[in-house]
């Protein structure tokens, strides 16, 4: 048996998304923390729900590595249902009949944001390895330029797991007096080495493989599936644990009964590792893989100050509830905790639980009900704090 890589085909142009798209002209380029003024700039967003009069009941949702804007609705590519539909909705624990929900494809993204994958203006081709390398402060400036543009002085809440939980923090430590909540789950205010060693092996896949081109593999009409599917597999194997894979899997033989002595999939978890890295490759773009790793990366908001996280929160006015896992290896608990050990140095207003899951770091996008019931709690009471009527 072979395996078949898909292509980006299927990926529609941008125009032909579904969503909002927000357009920074010359006149207003966003200024990246590489020195650049990027402009054109292109924010592609979704929204949830209704802006109340007031308008300070909007909820900003951000996204992780591999997702995107359609957090609450079936992807325009994929067909399947939105990412974090479980959690984002009409009496959901984040209530689209009580918050205006939003959620934007993150700076150098591939569902409509500015990216690699974009029109050079100035060659009329996909701008490839010429985009300037981002970071999750631009990805959070570009978000404020949203907000702004919605008329929204202060947000509600700002939520968001993994990459999401990055900026979450990014958003409480820059522009603090724009959010009343914050809520980072399973994050960590620096990327360890051991995460940018698991970034490097996916990004080295992808350029190992031959139809890269040096990343100029849209204008040679060609595309790394193959380098970019083993990327997907190597990380997706970091978002589970070891319970998880055991529960799911085992040592269990997948369509056969007995070992092959070949290099098929023989292993149930093989055969899902390659689907995963099949059925990625037909809504990402690899360019986009490789600047949203390097964007995580380059996150470390204590080296921003000093080289004290507490410096990033000092008078702070944000209200904290951190969430983690305790099966999460790739951003395990004691990451939280350093976070909340610098919240508790400047005395924010600060929560903190550990939900007990076998689930690993992916937990958060799935059905965890202890989870959920913290998160609805939290988003409650802060509700009431600020104001919020039903």
């Amino acid at each position: 048996m072979t395996t078949t890589f898909g292509s980006l085909s299927r990926v529609p142009t941008y125009d032909a998304l579904p969503g909002h798209r927000l357009v920074l002209g010359a006149d207003a380029p966003l200024k990246l923390d590489c020195g650049i003024d990027l402009a054109p700039c292109t924010v592609a967003y979704q929204t949830y729900g209704q802006l109340n009069d007031a308008r300070t009941n909007a909820v900003l949702v951000c996204h992780a590595l591999t997702g995107d804007q359609y957090v609450a609705e079936d992807h325009p590519v994929t067909g399947k249902k939105g990412w974090w539909e479980m959690m984002v909705g009409p009496a959901k624990p984040i209530d689209t009949d009580r918050f205006f929900v939003i959620c934007a494809n993150v700076l150098g993204g591939c569902m409509g944001s500015s990216g690699p994958r974009e029109i050079d203006p100035k060659t009329g081709k996909p701008y490839g390895l010429s985009f300037p390398v981002i970071t999750v402060g631009d990805m959070v400036e570009a978000q404020l330029r949203v907000v702004r543009h919605l008329g929204i002085e202060r947000l509600f809440a700002v939520i968001g797991g993994s990459m999401g939980a990055m900026q979450v923090l990014q958003w409480a430590s820059r522009h603090p007096e724009k959010v009343f909540a914050a809520i980072p789950i399973a994050g960590a205010a620096r990327h360890s080495a051991q995460n940018i060693a698991f970034h490097e092996v996916g990004r080295q896949a992808i350029m190992a493989d031959p139809e890269w081109r040096g990343g100029d593999y849209l204008n040679q009409e060609t595309n790394p599936t193959r380098g970019l599917a083993v990327a997907r597999m190597a990380a997706h194997i970091t978002y589970l644990s070891e319970s998880a894979l055991h529960r799911k899997f085992g040592r269990n033989l997948q369509d056969r009964q007995a070992l092959s002595y070949g290099f098929e999939a023989d292993f149930q978890v093989e055969s899902y590792l390659r689907h995963q890295g099949i059925t990625f490759v037909d809504r990402f773009d690899a360019n986009s893989y490789l600047y949203i790793t390097r964007a995580m990366d380059y996150f470390d908001l204590a080296a921003e100050h000093g080289g004290a996280l507490a410096n990033a929160f000092r008078g702070t006015t944000c209200r904290f509830c951190l969430i983690s896992f305790t099966s999460d290896w790739l951003f395990p608990t004691s990451e939280s905790r350093s976070i909340v050990h610098a919240l508790n140095a400047v005395a924010a207003d600060v929560s903190f639980v550990e939900i007990k899951s076998d689930k690993g770091h992916d937990a958060f996008l799935l059905d965890e009900p202890e989870f959920h019931a913290v998160l609805s709690g939290f988003i409650a009471g802060s509700a009431e704090l600020a104001g919020l009527r039903r």
